[in-house]
């Protein structure tokens, strides 16, 4: 009876056949553990924000706040991947919780004796955020081996969902805890959330973790600081590589421009109406909890960057276009939550590629890059939109004058009508650059280009994140070498960056 006894992490209930989740104990009780911290803190930040706002009463105070909680993660994340890189990939992710879970205790007791300054708050969430940068390259380079690699997408949409449900539950479920328990059971239960975390750490097994990863061909580390800058060199080494994360970069900053103006165009519209702009939350964060899980179930397009391309284009529709086209609460709706949904999968893909693409010995350091990258644009757009729509779109709307001779017939001349003609535009930005990715064969063909960084000599790409070997092999059957960062490609293969070549644009 013992041999023959199967877990629910080998099979399925279905006769024996392998499920969904098959193979991914160990990560689901990391991701369980992260979930729950995500969500703890979460509502620490709900928390803050309350005591931040009932101290000074200051819209400045709250918008230090997010830069105090932005910045580090932006400014470091070069600089942990780095460090993580260094590091055992468990111990990397214990010091990113750890940090954290020292912050939230010295935070409770400065509350529980002599209560908690302003000041004080920042600097813990400088702190905090600080260790937060220090989660996204370890946990991005600890995900492949935790699971194999056809189950990459499914596990990093798995995060992504956590993720949002945070986002959507922190700030609920700390507007009660604020009203009825206070901010000493909320530091309370964030260090008991950062301890399941640690714990969930702590008894999995990471397979081929058996210390700091190693440099190729042995040579000795540099600096800290140069091996961060090795990490954006990385990305740029390669014209795939490159082309797909200035293609992710660009959408990112119309997406948040654009996604900037969606609250207060809201409440604009709406009349001031609170209650719209809590439906417009609630589907940003159910679509993104849903999208989240029905990538887990599918795991993800075969074509990957072709997929993530064409979620990239669905969302721009969806959440921007037909958002600023939509005449009321349930269009802006429905038209947020599918664009949400599709946020978990375009991230998972650009995930997976990554975690596939790059060798493990360098995912902390081009993490890091990647992190640095996408989120250098968050302060910039949201720091730029809002004068914009304030003495540019919104006075041109009303007065009927520019570019709204041709876009007021679409999003009207009242109040919220230029914020609805920056999500358009935005919109419109982000398919341009997504369809324009398409025709560039560095990105469209990625897989076969550029082979995954544990191909065997004469193996391709693998095409969906599968196993290698599956159909999309290496151009003429190329036998595979080893570059000088230790991952393989053929020397005389336009994506080696060893060819003259290398710098110039592939054309499709």
């Amino acid at each position: 009876m013992a041999d023959s006894a199967r877990s629910l992490d080998d099979t399925a209930r279905d006769g024996g056949k392998p499920g969904r989740f098959a193979g991914m104990g160990p990560f689901m009780l990391v991701w369980s553990g992260q979930a729950i911290s995500l969500v703890g803190n979460s509502v620490l930040r709900f928390a803050f924000v309350f005591e931040t706002w009932s101290a000074t009463g200051r819209a400045t105070a709250l918008t230090t706040l997010s830069l105090c909680a932005l910045l580090p993660q932006v400014l470091l994340s070069p600089l942990a991947g780095a460090l993580v890189d260094r590091l055992a990939r468990r111990t990397a992710l214990q010091l990113a919780d750890g940090g954290g879970l020292l912050v939230v205790a010295l935070l409770s007791v400065l509350h529980f004796t002599d209560g908690l300054h302003t000041w004080q708050v920042y600097a813990a969430v400088v702190l905090l955020g600080s260790a937060a940068a220090f989660q996204f390259p370890a946990l991005g380079a600890a995900v492949p081996m935790l699971v194999d690699k056809g189950r990459l997408q499914r596990a990093n949409s798995l995060l992504a969902s956590a993720k949002s449900t945070a986002d959507v539950g922190g700030p609920a479920l700390g507007g009660l805890l604020v009203a009825f328990s206070g901010l000493g059971f909320i530091l309370v239960a964030d260090l008991v959330s950062f301890a399941l975390a640690l714990a969930a750490i702590r008894v999995v097994r990471l397979r081929g973790d058996t210390g700091p990863a190693k440099e190729p061909g042995g040579r000795a580390r540099g600096k800290l600081v140069a091996e961060a800058v090795e990490g954006l060199r990385f990305l740029f080494r390669y014209p795939s590589l490159r082309d797909l994360m200035l293609a992710f970069c660009v959408v990112n900053l119309v997406m948040v421009f654009g996604f900037a103006a969606v609250q207060p165009m809201v409440l604009a519209r709406s009349g001031g109406e609170t209650s719209a702009l809590a439906s417009v939350n609630t589907a940003i964060g159910v679509g993104g909890i849903a999208g989240g899980l029905l990538m887990a179930a599918w795991s993800g397009p075969r074509n990957r960057a072709r997929g993530m391309l064409l979620g990239i284009i669905g969302m721009c529709l969806s959440a921007q276009v037909a958002m600023a086209l939509a005449g009321g609460v349930v269009g802006w709706c429905a038209a947020i939550l599918v664009g949400a949904a599709l946020m978990p999968m375009i991230n998972g893909v650009m995930q997976a590629i990554v975690q596939t693409k790059v060798p493990q010995e360098w995912h902390g350091r081009v993490f890091g890059a990647v992190m640095f990258l996408s989120q250098l644009s968050v302060p910039l757009a949201t720091a730029v939109s809002g004068p914009l729509a304030d003495h540019v779109f919104e006075p041109r709307a009303e007065a009927g004058t520019g570019v709204f001779v041709v876009l007021g017939p679409l999003v009207g001349d009242g109040p919220g009508s230029g914020m609805a003609a920056m999500l358009l535009i935005a919109g419109l930005c982000g398919i341009t650059v997504a369809v324009l990715s398409m025709t560039r064969r560095t990105v469209r063909e990625i897989d076969t280009l550029l082979p995954d960084a544990d191909a065997d000599p004469g193996e391709g790409g693998t095409g969906d994140g599968g196993g290698a070997g599956d159909g999309d092999g290496a151009a003429d059957g190329k036998a595979v070498t080893t570059d000088g960062s230790g991952r393989p490609g053929d020397p005389e293969d336009p994506e080696h960056p060893d060819n003259p070549e290398t710098r110039e644009l592939v054309e499709g």
